[in-house]
């Protein structure tokens, strides 16, 4: 199973170094891998969220007999432990590479950083959707506008510190 991982992450790195040589001079090779690992877990989420809001719950109310969740509520809460996952793999195999954390560190700080996530998407949803009257899925993309630069900044400087940051303090 180690192998495998391997051979995956290397997979992953090689088409990311690929893509990385036209934008070598004006952004940092980090910052480039936050952006293509957190693009494709936006695509994911984005393609689930619209699966799950669209055909899986059929834009119905959920009702769990104590509560009753909104469909656009309810397809987030389903894809969250998807991209959560996802997420976090792609942070600390791919992204954030140098941190000196430990990974039980990491995952519970990454742990808290997703709790202002999910926070920041909730109001966000709710603000567009049901005050802005924005439809569901438009009013996903941008939450997660907000949500992605609210991770990149929390992810960097906090969840994958790096010994560089420790040092600079």
């Amino acid at each position: 199973m180690i192998k495998i991982q391997f051979h995956i992450r290397s997979f992953i790195l090689f088409i990311i170094k690929l893509l990385y040589k036209p934008f070598k001079k004006f952004i940092p090779p980090e910052t480039f891998r936050y952006a293509v690992t957190g693009g494709f877990n936006l695509i994911l989420d984005i393609f689930l969220y619209f699966i799950f809001y669209n055909f899986i719950l059929q834009k119905q109310i959920v009702n769990l007999g104590v509560i009753a969740i909104s469909p656009y509520i309810a397809a987030f809460i389903f894809v969250f432990p998807i991209t959560f996952t996802t997420g976090f793999l792609f942070a600390k195999y791919i992204t954030f590479t140098g941190s000196s954390l430990r990974g039980r560190i990491q995952l519970f700080r990454y742990v808290l950083s997703v709790g202002g996530s999910i926070l920041l998407n909730y109001v966000s949803l709710k603000l567009f959707v049901e005050y802005l009257f924005v439809w569901p899925t438009i009013a996903k993309m941008f939450t997660t506008v907000i949500v992605v630069i609210y991770s990149y900044l929390i992810q960097r400087y906090y969840t994958f510190k790096t010994a560089t940051l420790l040092k600079k303090k």
